[in-house]
């Protein structure tokens, strides 16, 4: 029976949602590793984190610089009259260098110095921080490319079975062994597989673009790897926590900026307290008259001591108000490491239950494939009817679609442990195996 132009666009139209893409510009196929490196270098939050150590740089340059000696170049150029008889106008031209130092602040400056080297280091976290997130979005982007694949994988293999089937109905009818409704049967199965081939192939392109997204990249890309890995226990959860308290940036940020309001309370303290200055000047002065001229060098040096006795009660609220500040950053210390206490168990959790089902439905899909051979062969000989063979296509097609989600799930929480633990595309360490390309890690023991 020739095939009908509708019905052929109907087969070729998934075929072509999913070449779409490659046809409108050229894609760019990447590994995890490139994926990932991509991330690490033009992802935006990761520039907008740089900018801000730059400007904690620039901070503490501009603070450190109240500790160090100013030298200040003055220049005079004036004209004077005045109004009394016999008083000549004159011209005044002077010249000087000017020295300050501060010799005693009570501790102002050298916390105020402190506090910025400190915010470096913060800044440095915060630059961690959004480096991890990248590589976490990065990899998941990467992984839900891949599932959106092997999801697309599964229904074409379920097309082409129906179309296949199909196929041989018509055979069958034209040698009278098949009737009208068997053929009409095969041709509404054909129809209702075909849906699900072209939502996953646009499922593809959705996600590639979500992965080009997120890796700032200019080109299409996609995926180029394999959801099949397999699963390693995750580590206790007592030491990933210990590794976490460690390692994890936002904790180390909120360490440094702990540090800080410690240094600030030292600084405000300092508001009503002596302080003792070096002050210095050499120059040359010049006054000229209609009738004279006086040119002579000048120099001083001295000490200036100042004390605040009474401001008001303004270094009081001051030193109230920097520890109010000291207060509220350790609280917020214990609030975040409940929160990433709950993390990290979720996160163990998560991984734990996607290794138990990618290890359960590795035998579901081996036993469902075996199913779907002896329903097909027992149609064959007759002792099977059309709707058992239909069951074991389903349960096939299920457990296969099952076991790639479990394995994305498997791979995404081993990425979100290792961002959890704060090591995520960082340094190993003993009895843990993380890269950023296999983020999974492995202990003995589990809790």
């Amino acid at each position: 029976m020739p095939i009908r132009p509708t019905r052929l666009l109907l087969l070729l139209l998934p075929a072509l949602v999913a070449a779409w893409p490659a046809c409108a510009e050229e894609v760019r196929t990447l590994t995890l590793d490139q994926a990932l490196a991509i991330a690490g270098e033009r992802n935006r939050a990761i520039a907008l984190a740089a900018e801000f150590r730059n400007r904690a740089e620039g901070f503490y340059v501009a603070e450190r610089a109240a500790a160090l000696p100013r030298l200040t170049a003055r220049g005079t150029l004036a004209r004077g009259d005045d109004d009394l008889p016999g008083t000549p106008h004159y011209d005044r031209r002077a010249a000087a260098l000017q020295l300050d130092q501060a010799l005693f602040t009570w501790g102002e400056l050298q916390a105020a110095v402190r506090a910025a080297q400190i915010n470096l280091q913060s800044a440095d976290e915060r630059v961690r921080a959004s480096r991890q997130d990248a590589l976490r979005e990065a990899a998941t982007a990467f992984y839900d490319v891949l599932l959106a694949r092997e999801l697309n994988d599964v229904f074409s293999a379920n097309l082409a079975q129906k179309n296949r089937r199909l196929g041989e109905a018509r055979q069958r009818q034209a040698v009278g062994l098949a009737t009208d409704y068997d053929v009409l049967v095969a041709e509404v199965a054909e129809a209702n597989a075909r849906p699900e081939v072209v939502r996953t192939a646009n499922l593809i392109r959705s996600r590639r673009d979500r992965l080009r997204l997120v890796l700032g990249s200019d080109a299409a890309v996609d995926a180029a790897g394999s959801l099949a890995a397999e699963p390693a226990a995750p580590p206790a959860y007592d030491t990933a926590l210990a590794v976490a308290r460690e390692r994890r940036p936002e904790l180390r940020d909120l360490r440094h900026r702990l540090a800080i309001a410690g240094e600030l309370v030292t600084v405000a303290r300092a508001g009503d307290k002596p302080r003792l200055d070096l002050n210095g000047v050499y120059g040359r002065e010049e006054i000229e008259t209609p009738d004279n001229r006086n040119d002579a060098n000048r120099w001083e040096v001295g000490l200036t001591f100042s004390w605040p006795l009474f401001d008001g009660l303004k270094t009081r609220g001051r030193v109230q108000q920097a520890k109010s500040d000291l207060a509220a950053l350790r609280i917020d210390e214990q609030l975040l490491l409940d929160s990433v206490a709950l993390e990290v168990r979720e996160t163990i959790d998560r991984m734990q239950v996607a290794i138990e089902l990618v290890r359960a439905l590795d035998d579901t899909v081996t036993q469902a494939d075996r199913l779907l051979r002896l329903a097909e062969k027992g149609f064959e000989y007759g002792v099977k009817i059309r709707l058992e063979v239909d069951d074991a296509e389903l349960n096939l097609r299920q457990a296969r679609s099952s076991l790639a989600q479990a394995r994305r799930d498997y791979l995404v929480a081993g990425i979100d442990l290792a961002r959890a633990m704060g090591i995520l595309g960082e340094e190993t360490f003993p009895g843990l195996a993380v890269s950023p390309a296999a983020p999974h890690l492995s202990t003995t023991g589990a809790n």
